[in-house]
């Protein structure tokens, strides 16, 4: 499986002066404009920018895949010399997966899911080879087995839900590579995943791509992952490249503005110096947390998950604690527990102190709870899903307090102070969700946290959607606030580079259990435990030095 005949560097992608219109009633008429750039034989071009940069409508014009509102105004795009700008649908499809091939950045919505791994990887060899039924399982294990999945004959046999997000994603890179094409264009792939299978996957790329040769068009915005992968780098804004180069020249020397801007919005594990007063009064103490669920099955047999298992957490006023972790390590279960989305199963969460008595929530009754509710507040991952699309802003702001009886004079008011100070105008209390960017989003939902007037703020993921440039504004946001009103701050993060932003303490969780715990200078200075110095060793980019 190797493409003896290419030459490395070889030009295999070819995209000229390529323009790409926009519906009519935007902010701008093109996608891309008049972007040109070539992708060789052995060779990995990282395609970079924020979100709305065009990265994605570019790789989707390459493989056809563009709705007919986003046309193609003007420019080429050759693969391996054929012209296949207006190719027609035949075409397309006879060059799909057997010469360019796409993974795709959420596999679970990529992926069939009536249909098992083994099925949907064998549909690109039925649809385009003339082999047998026995060669095409032969193929497809091989090919499982190269992208070092566990035991082939499961992983086949398997619906994708019965995967874990790393295990699909390689599904996805199997499917690609079945046809062993000469392109590969692998658009965010791995955004939605933890740091250490992030780490894996890159380094499967990267073999792969090594073993057969192809070129590879890789899209993302986070700069850890292309200090790890790229040769050369593209960075788009709006739309237009404003810069092309070897990694080396963009990363450490960038020229333009807009990636000297990027570059120093990268968030690096160097930790900032902070004030830690240890007689702060207590916020919150979390003592022996515990939370099991029981999990049956079809089959009448039962297991016990401990979600949460023996947990000690404790924040004072003015400090921000960090919970990292990777996707079901319990770091949301326990946030859970704290606001009392879910109700614990054992052990305390004691909510105050100093001046106030200390109360214990977790067994609370819900009518006993709803009076130190606003004391907790919580910014979620995904601010579209947790703003009302129906509501406006205003709207949505001042509803918690007008519930626990503040007039809609001293709430509208308290809202704009607030919007003043997630730096957004006054008009967003006229407008709704849909009209602003992720960012802003997020923004309006620290707002709404903020109306309640909370002791404790719990941010669960709260800038993992956002673009690196965005994600550094919010971060600052939430350590200004944290210093203003002289809040705690519960912050739960896969991250550990947005974790030395902004946390005092660190707590390091894996299977529900809280595995080290104390100073974050300490932890990040000496992980004493393999799972922490695993997460570290994991870390995009950490010994990249990036310029700016």
């Amino acid at each position: 499986m190797s493409h003896a005949h290419l030459q490395p560097g070889q030009a295999i992608l070819e995209v000229q002066d390529l323009s790409i219109a926009l519906p009519s009633g935007g902010d701008r008429n093109t996608a891309v404009r008049n972007v040109s750039f070539t992708v060789g034989a052995g060779e990995i071009v990282c395609l970079v920018g924020e979100s709305g940069s065009g990265k994605s409508v570019i790789a989707q014009s390459v493989m056809g895949l563009l709705p007919k509102s986003l046309p193609v105004l003007s420019g080429k795009i050759l693969l391996q010399g054929e012209d296949i700008t207006h190719a027609p649908l035949y075409r397309l499809r006879e060059l799909r997966a057997t010469r360019m091939s796409m993974i795709f950045q959420e596999p679970m919505t990529a992926l069939n899911p009536v249909m098992t791994c083994g099925d949907q990887i064998d549909e690109v060899l039925s649809e385009h080879t003339q082999l047998s039924p026995a060669e095409r399982r032969k193929k497809v294990l091989d090919i499982v087995k190269e992208v070092l999945l566990p035991d082939p004959e499961r992983m086949v046999a398997s619906y994708p839900h019965q995967l874990s997000g790393g295990q699909r994603q390689r599904i996805m890179i199997a499917m690609a590579l079945v046809l062993d094409p000469v392109l590969l264009i692998a658009d965010e792939p791995t955004t939605a995943l933890d740091v250490t299978t992030q780490a894996q996957i890159l380094k499967l790329v990267l073999d792969l791509q090594h073993r057969h040769g192809a070129g590879v068009l890789f899209i993302t915005h986070d700069f850890g992952v292309v200090a790890e992968v790229a040769h050369r780098v593209a960075v788009l804004r709006l739309g237009d490249m404003v810069e092309i180069g070897s990694k080396a020249d963009v990363l450490q020397r960038p020229q333009h503005d807009y990636t000297r801007m990027l570059i120093g919005a990268v968030p690096t594990l160097h930790l900032k110096e902070r004030p830690n007063d240890p007689s702060a009064p207590l916020v919150l103490q979390v003592k022996g947390l515990e939370k099991t669920y029981l999990d049956k099955s079809w089959f009448g047999k039962s297991r016990t998950v401990h979600a949460a298992k023996d947990v000690n957490l404790e924040i004072r006023r003015g400090q921000t604690l960090g919970i990292v972790g990777e996707s079901g390590s319990g770091k949301s279960t326990v946030a859970r527990c704290i606001v009392r989305l879910v109700d614990p199963s054992g052990g305390s969460v004691m909510l105050g102190g100093g001046q106030v008595p200390a109360e214990d929530i977790a067994m609370m009754s819900a009518a006993a709870l709803r009076p130190l509710r606003k004391r907790v507040q919580i910014v979620f991952q995904d601010p579209y899903r947790s703003l009302n699309p129906r509501r406006t802003v205003g709207e949505a702001l001042m509803e918690g307090p007008t519930n626990y009886g503040l007039n809609r004079t001293e709430a509208l008011e308290r809202a704009r102070k607030l919007l003043k100070m997630v730096r957004m105008d006054n008009s967003a209390l006229e407008r709704y969700p849909h009209q602003f960017s992720g960012g802003q989003r997020q923004r309006i939902c620290i707002a709404r946290a903020l109306m309640m007037e909370p002791e404790l703020l719990i941010a669960d993921e709260a800038v993992s959607a956002l673009d690196v440039s965005v994600q550094a504004q919010v971060l600052e946001l939430f350590e200004e606030i944290r210093e203003r009103l002289n809040l705690a701050m519960l912050f739960i993060t896969h991250d550990l580079r947005v974790a030395s932003q902004v946390c005092d303490h660190l707590a390091v969780m894996s299977k529900g259990q809280v595995v080290e715990y104390g100073p974050a200078h300490e932890v990040f200075g000496e992980p004493k435990h393999a799972y922490t110095q695993a997460l570290f060793a994991a870390a995009p980019g950490r010994n990249f030095a990036f310029g700016a």
